[in-house]
C-alpha cells in the first residue's frame, strides 16, 4: 500500500481523488470507483499498489501496438478494478472486483523490470485491466523501468485526467476509442469527452498513439458512429496514426449478441482507407489480411502477422522505409 498521487483533501476527512475524470470524493473508510482507491483517517491510499494479479510475457502486438518496436517482447501487468462498468469487458474476471478480492501476487517494480531484463523484453506493458486505477505502481514501475534503459506502455480506455498523463513516463498507447457518447453512457457507464481528449494530449506530448475501437453488433457498427472514430483520427490525431477494429466476441453482460460479422470489420477498414487513414487493421480474426502492415504508397506488404506473430519482410529496419518504393513508413523500430 502507497499513498495516493494527485489528491487533495477536504473537510470532514474526505479526499477528492484527481487520478480519473470521475474525480471520486470519498468519505473515510471508504474506495472510490475502481476499488483502487482508499480513504484511510484522512489520507487517500492506492491500496492495490503491487497486487499483481495478471503477469505474463507477451508479443506487443498482442496490445495490439503495431508501428511500435514490432515483433518485440513486453512484460504485461495488471492489478484488479477499472474506472468503466463496460457490458462487455472481455477482462471482467478481473476488471470488474476489488484487487484485493481477486488472487494476487505482492511485487515490487523492482521486481517487474527483474523480470523484463531476465526474460530480454526490452520493455513493459501496463494492460488486461485499466492502468489508470493502478497509477501509482505504474508510475513507480515506469520511472526504474526507464532508467533500466526499458521503454513503457499503457493500454487503456483513456478516462485519465491531464497532469497525472503528463507526470507519466510512457513511451506509447493504445487507447480504446469505444463508440459515440449514446455508447460511452449506456454500455461504459462513462462520458467520451475525456477519452477524446488523452488521446489529442497524448500525441501532443509525443507519445506514440495506436487506437481501437471493438466494433459491438447493434452498438456502435453504423456508418455514422464508424466515421465519427474515422474522421476524429485522421482530423486530430492525423492519417498516420494506426487505426485498429477489432471482432467482438460475447462475454459478461452482452453474451445474446453474435461476434462481428467478418463484412463490418472489412467494411470500416476499407472506410477508413477511403477517408485517408494510411494503416488500418483488423484485430480479432486470426489469418486474415488486416492485421498485416503494407505501404501506404505502393501497396508493398511490409509486415506479415499472423495472430499475434510478426514477420518483418518489406520493410528496412535500419531506415525504417518501404524496400520496394523507398517511401518513410511511420514506425517506431
Amino acid at each position: 500500500m502507497r499513498e495516493a498521487m494527485f489528491y487533495e483533501k477536504l473537510d470532514d476527512n474526505k479526499v477528492r481523488c484527481n487520478i480519473c475524470p470521475r474525480r471520486c470524493i470519498i468519505k473515510e473508510g471508504e474506495r472510490g470507483f475502481c476499488w483502487n482507491r482508499e480513504n484511510i483517517n484522512g489520507t487517500l491510499y492506492a491500496v492495490g499498489y503491487g497486487k499483481i494479479c495478471s503477469l505474463a510475457i507477451d508479443p506487443i502486438e498482442k496490445k495490439p501496438l503495431f508501428h511500435f518496436y514490432p515483433t518485440s517482447q513486453v512484460v504485461s501487468l495488471a492489478t484488479g478494478g477499472c474506472n468503466f462498468r463496460c457490458l462487455h469487458c472481455q477482462n471482467w474476471t478481473i476488471s470488474q472486483f476489488p484487487p484485493d478480492e481477486i488472487p494476487y501476487r505482492e511485487m515490487t517494480p523492482e521486481e517487474i523490470v527483474e523480470v523484463a531484463i531476465r526474460y530480454n523484453c526490452p520493455g513493459i506493458s501496463y494492460t488486461y485491466t485499466e492502468p489508470t486505477v493502478y497509477y501509482e505502481f505504474m508510475y513507480d514501475t515506469s520511472v526504474v523501468a526507464r532508467e533500466k534503459g526499458l521503454f513503457n506502455v499503457m493500454i487503456t480506455n483513456g478516462y485519465i485526467e491531464k497532469e497525472p498523463l503528463k507526470a507519466l513516463p510512457v513511451d506509447a498507447m493504445n487507447i480504446d476509442i469505444k463508440g459515440n457518447a449514446d455508447f460511452y453512457k449506456k454500455v461504459c457507464k462513462a462520458t467520451i469527452e475525456p477519452v477524446l481528449e488523452t488521446c489529442k494530449l497524448a500525441k501532443k506530448l509525443g507519445i506514440h498513439v495506436e487506437i481501437t475501437n471493438l466494433i459491438v453488433p447493434g452498438y456502435n457498427d453504423n456508418i455514422d458512429d464508424l466515421l465519427f472514430i474515422i474522421h476524429f483520427v485522421r482530423d486530430e490525431l492525423g492519417k498516420d496514426t494506426p487505426l485498429h477494429f477489432s471482432r467482438f466476441h460475447p462475454d459478461y453482460k452482452l453474451t445474446d449478441i453474435l461476434s462481428t460479422p467478418i463484412e463490418t470489420l472489412e467494411m470500416a477498414r476499407n472506410l477508413a482507407i477511403e477517408e485517408g487513414l494510411k494503416y488500418v487493421y483488423i484485430g480479432n480474426v486470426p489469418g486474415h489480411e488486416g492485421e498485416n502492415t503494407y505501404c501506404p504508397n505502393c501497396g508493398a506488404l511490409l509486415i506479415e502477422r499472423y495472430i499475434f506473430n510478426a514477420k518483418i519482410i518489406n520493410l528496412d529496419v535500419e531506415t525504417g522505409r518501404c524496400k520496394i518504393c523507398g517511401e518513410k513508413i511511420d514506425i517506431i523500430l
